[in-house]
């Protein structure tokens, strides 16, 4: 397929030439074909694909404005999964609820987001990222502003579930992000992140060919870089397929195992981190209780709506302090994910947490301890999490990738929805058992992540099948 020529090229010393296609070439300046991606190779045939666009027009402003946007949808994310650890002691209080029932409110909106999940991500490879990632934002922001002024516990519950189901569509972010980055800055940019142009690649999986010359020419007068010359080729294998964005795609013989993996390690991470979180607050509530009263085994820590205990500043303080964990946890990921690879990071922060979760079953004498390790073990999980958007879209091919991400995003959404009856309901019981059932979880996480078949770093995204099992072997 022929688009219309450019006026330069980049070629593999950084200078920009405008040689026509009918001078002579000296058989001694030929390039070959196998170099780093980070350069581009004016192949015979004049052609280039949009992963070589990408590498070769490199990371710039335009990548620096797609940072900011999509990092906005994380800001919204992570501000409503914050308000589930306030919500349920509020409503605990105010509306005289009973422990089940605010888990039930922190369940129903995990629930919208994994019956959302899969939808977003078919609606992602059939009509584009930047519309579904637009009609999520139109969501999020009605749906979050009708929960503040609901007027009874059954409204509560339908609109927060109403707000999971908006909130779903936020790991196409990470797809659409992913697309546009350069190999050997996507780690790092995927992990920082945590309105848009649509990606060029699925563009091109889609056979909108000219749209996805327009955005990679939008890219180099951004970075400031020259236009490659020659024509954009688009892989057959990827315009042959009459199916795109099928879930039971992802289940072929070369994806089924990865899948399955991929599946329990985000269920897994979803549960440890949510279940953190709610930890965070039921511990700070209850802590002075069990440590200090001493409460024997098997007695209930549960407490009558007469008896709520509000949070007070201290908590808040210490809440934020166990937030801002994550800013270390991140920066570690960075570090280590492209020097160990994806596969090793996720395994030995499972591990971590899971060593971290067996400290919180002592009950420490001062509250700084608590804090401590509740710090510790927020700053690892959030890195797991961070790595496992990292791994996701790189191991599958463009025209699953989506489907590929919201399909693992629906899955975590499953541990999500369990984790509240441990957090809230079971650590009322026993500190023990709960945390023990988060650590468990963990060390099975990270087994799976060692048997994943796939290790993605310095690896460029699969555009097809084809590519990816070529990958795997």
């Amino acid at each position: 397929m022929v688009l219309k020529r450019t006026k330069g090229y980049q070629d593999i010393d950084g200078n920009t030439t405008t040689q026509s296609r009918n001078e002579p070439v000296d058989p001694d300046a030929i390039i070959p074909q196998e170099i780093e991606m980070a350069s581009v190779a004016v192949v015979p045939d004049d052609t280039y694909t949009v992963t070589q666009a990408v590498n070769a027009l490199g990371f710039g402003w335009f990548q620096v404005k797609l940072s900011l946007w999509t990092g906005l949808c994380w800001m919204a994310d992570s501000m409503e999964m914050t308000i589930l650890s306030i919500l349920s002691p509020a409503l605990h209080c105010s509306w005289h609820l009973t422990r089940y029932q605010q888990a039930l409110t922190t369940t129903i909106v995990f629930l919208g987001m994994m019956l959302s999940s899969t939808f977003w991500g078919n609606l992602s490879d059939r009509y584009g990222r930047k519309h579904a990632l637009s009609l999520c934002a139109v969501l999020l922001f009605y749906y979050g502003l009708l929960s503040s002024i609901a007027p009874s516990f059954m409204w509560m519950l339908l609109l927060r579930g109403l707000v999971g189901f908006a909130i779903g569509c936020t790991p196409q972010s990470v797809t659409l992000y992913a697309e546009f980055l350069p190999t050997k800055q996507r780690a790092k940019c995927v992990v920082l992140l945590d309105w848009l142009p649509e990606s060029a690649r699925y563009h091109v999986a889609s056979g909108q060919t000219d749209k996805a010359l327009e955005t990679l020419e939008k890219i180099a007068r951004d970075n400031g870089k020259p236009m490659l010359l020659g024509r954009l080729v688009v892989d057959d294998v990827t315009l042959s397929s009459p199916h795109r964005g099928r879930f039971r795609d992802l289940l072929v013989p070369s994806l089924r195992l990865t899948s399955l993996l991929l599946w329990f390690i985000w269920s897994s991470c979803a549960f440890c981190y949510y279940g953190l979180v709610l930890m965070t607050t039921e511990l700070f509530e209850t802590s002075s209780i069990v440590c200090g009263e001493g409460v024997k085994p098997g007695q209930s820590l549960d407490t009558c709506a007469a008896d709520c205990r509000q949070l007070q500043t201290t908590d808040y303080i210490d809440l934020l302090w166990t937030t801002l964990a994550e800013f270390p946890g991140i920066f570690i990921t960075i570090s280590i994910i492209e020097r160990f690879g994806r596969k090793k990071t996720m395994a030995v922060q499972f591990i971590a947490y899971a060593i971290c979760c067996s400290f919180l079953v002592i009950c420490p004498g001062k509250r700084a301890i608590l804090t401590l390790m509740l710090f510790l073990a927020r700053g690892i999980i959030a890195g797991v999490f961070q790595a496992a958007y990292v791994y996701t879209p790189e191991v599958y091919p463009t025209s699953l990738r989506s489907v590929g991400v919201g399909s693992c995003s629906a899955m975590a959404r499953l541990g999500a929805m369990v984790t509240p009856y441990v957090a809230q309901v079971l650590l009322k019981t026993s500190i023990s058992f709960a945390t023990s059932i988060y650590a468990a979880a963990a060390l099975l996480a990270a087994i799976a992540c060692l048997l994943l078949p796939i290790e993605t770093t310095g690896k460029e995204l699969p555009e097809n099948i084809v590519e990816q099992t070529r990958t795997n072997k």
